[in-house]
């Protein structure tokens, strides 16, 4: 049985963290916190909950993918302004702002820094 929030933890892998923290900063506006795991280096997405949220990883083994799985950044506010500044940061819109059936929210689609297809959720 899953628990009613499906995911409970996230990867982006990245090739430069500290190019990688700074692309999603500046595109949602918060500040990442870095942490050390032996030799994985990561900075972790702002989260209300412990071990409900993600981040962007540096690690062996770890490479950026525009194809295969895509992680959805639940956002809590329009996404015409994050969106505006992906390509600013150095990424590139995939899928503008695009509404879901039945009034059940919006989504987009963009490429990071490194290539990584990333989604943006919000139910505005």
């Amino acid at each position: 049985m899953l628990a009613n929030n499906v995911a409970a933890w996230f990867e982006i892998p990245t090739l430069d963290l500290e190019r990688a923290t700074r692309f999603y900063e500046s595109v949602l506006g918060v500040k990442l916190q870095r942490e050390s795991m032996g030799a994985m280096r990561m900075a972790i997405f702002p989260h209300a909950m412990p071990n409900n949220s993600g981040a962007v990883v540096s690690a062996e083994g770890y490479r950026p993918a525009t194809e295969g799985t895509v992680v959805y950044l639940n956002l809590a506010q329009d996404l015409a302004g994050p969106l505006a500044r992906v390509e600013k940061a150095g990424g590139k819109v995939l899928l503008g702002k695009t509404a879901l059936p039945g009034d059940q929210g919006f989504f987009a689609q963009f490429l990071d820094g490194d290539g990584n297809r990333v989604g943006f959720y919000s139910a505005h």
